[in-house]
């Protein structure tokens, strides 16, 4: 059976040692040390992936709960109150509940048969495609007394926009893009009012839409935040990571039953930038309706950019060749029509 090593160990990473060690192949691993994002938010659709395809039924009941999300967003004189079905974790938590169901082997990289790719440093043929600039900072946020900690607030300003989850009764996680987060504290007519005070530290990240290429080459896949990165703004980065993996593991056991190898590869491109683009497309519906002026026209430049990028990379790709059934890849058979 093939030997396989994991370049990381993020969140796909490690789904993807864990089902192809299920399946019976070799997996060991590289880890990456780094710094972890404090809090995340796993909305319903990412926590039935952890519950059906990793098996981990109860793993989020202790959690904060999101139950609603209040809106202020473009040009709405008022606040807007959703139902929202999510629950706060850190992503350590994450990593070290996938990290406990398999058990890494101590094989060396160079025997391996693929390496998953879910961190830095890529191969040097790789070029990593950025569409926008924005940056989000993080910090840490003392609620007013009285804040629904069931909810979670998010609103658009002249240059970017706040998004404010709480993790714990009087406490929270605020993350600012665009502007200054001083700057959007001062402008804000909804958030600001929730805040009673701003934590010690601040992190700073790249928020924008990134997907480096190509994405795979002989005998490696790229995967998770290596393959793609995405804006926070549209959430389910979770849900994301774990179905690369799935897409991931179902190439390497296609191969490994004697499946063309540069067909699967090519399916697999086609796949991310397929869902890349959706990704891009939900974004750009957000930025075209959450402001006017300097700062939302570019982002909204940057995503338009990126959309044609992705047009024109699958307008190479041809058809899908295989599907998802299961876990595993079959190929999808012509039908003539009569």
């Amino acid at each position: 059976m093939a030997t396989i090593v994991l370049q990381g160990d993020g969140i796909a990473a490690l789904t993807c040692g864990h089902l192809l060690q299920s399946a019976g192949f070799g997996v060991s691993i590289e880890r990456a040390p780094r710094a972890y994002l404090p809090a995340l938010m796993v909305s319903a659709s990412s926590q039935a992936l952890f519950r059906d395809v990793l098996e981990l039924r109860d793993a989020f009941s202790s959690l904060p709960r999101i139950q609603k999300r209040v809106v202020k967003w473009g040009p709405q004189p008022e606040p807007v109150a959703l139902p929202h079905s999510a629950v706060i974790a850190s992503e350590q938590f994450l990593l070290e509940m996938v990290a406990k169901l398999f058990r890494a082997n101590a094989s060396s990289p160079e025997a391996a048969d693929w390496t998953i790719i879910s961190s830095r440093p890529l191969p040097e043929s790789v070029i990593e495609h950025g569409f926008g600039s924005q940056v989000a900072t993080v910090t840490l946020v003392e609620l007013e007394k009285g804040s629904d900690s069931t909810a979670c607030w998010i609103e658009s300003l002249e240059d970017g926009w706040l998004f404010l989850m709480p993790d714990a009764p009087g406490s929270g996680w605020l993350i600012s893009v665009g502007g200054p987060l001083n700057a959007h504290l001062n402008n804000s007519r909804m958030i600001a009012g929730q805040i009673r005070g701003l934590g010690d530290g601040t992190r700073e990240f790249p928020s924008y839409p990134r997907i480096t290429w190509p994405l795979c080459g002989p005998h490696w896949l790229a995967c998770g935040t290596a393959a793609l990165a995405f804006d926070p703004l549209c959430g389910d980065g979770t849900g994301h990571a774990i179905r690369e993996a799935i897409l991931a593991s179902a190439v390497v056991r296609a191969a490994a039953r004697g499946t063309n190898v540069n067909a699967l590869r090519a399916h697999y491109q086609a796949r991310l930038v397929a869902g890349f683009k959706r990704h891009l497309a939900v974004c750009l519906e957000f930025y075209q309706s959450g402001g006017v002026g300097p700062w939302w026209d570019s982002i909204v430049e940057s995503l338009n950019k990126g959309l044609r990028w992705c047009d024109h990379q699958l307008s190479n790709a041809g058809e899908f060749r295989y599907r998802l059934r299961g876990l595993e890849l079959e190929e999808i058979r012509a039908t003539n029509s009569r």
